[in-house]
């Protein structure tokens, strides 16, 4: 999905990152941002009620095994935790990036977001009621890079051969004795 360079942005200057779903209109909210929004947020709990469906299709099988009340105990609790953890791992890291060494617990916790699917869609959801899921951390970002875009251009505009002059300094062989 291409995007055109924003107003805002200098010729040259740094590019947005582009969200899943949303490209680069996240940066000026065009290209139908707030319908998008909608849609993805409503398909993400369209998805947890799906899926919880599913897992209560899950519980109805133990159940129909009869293997024990504590199997089933034990399955609605596991389901359960991993969804909790799921999903406020998930709305924390849409805010911030993870440190080295929250990347390495998050590649053992891909298991649990995968049996907790329910709370990970949930925070997706939650998410996109504030904005599109990971917009802030990108435009903190952005802003921070077009800012050190901004100084570096100005520090380097006119002639560099009359800033020496300027102050005095260089041009050591033009000057008076």
């Amino acid at each position: 999905m291409s995007h055109t360079p924003q107003p805002s942005q200098p010729a040259g200057g740094p590019a947005p990152e582009p969200l899943l779903f949303y490209g680069t209109t996240w940066v000026d909210h065009s290209g139908g941002y707030a319908l998008r929004r909608a849609a993805l947020g409503l398909g993400a709990v369209l998805a947890a009620v799906a899926g919880a469906f599913v897992l209560r299709f899950a519980y109805e099988g133990v159940v129909v095994a009869d293997i024990g009340s504590w199997a089933s105990v034990l399955l609605v609790a596991a389901f359960a935790v991993c969804s909790a953890l799921a999903f406020s791992r998930t709305l924390t890291f849409y805010g911030r990036r993870p440190t080295a060494s929250e990347t390495a617990a998050e590649s053992s916790m891909r298991s649990i977001r995968i049996i907790g699917f329910v709370g990970v869609l949930l925070a997706y959801a939650l998410r996109t009621c504030v904005e599109a899921p990971g917009e802030k951390l990108h435009r903190a970002e952005y802003e921070e890079a077009l800012a050190r875009h901004e100084r570096q251009r100005r520090s380097r505009t006119g002639n560099p051969a009359a800033r020496g002059r300027a102050g005095g300094k260089g041009g050591g062989r033009n000057r008076k004795r």
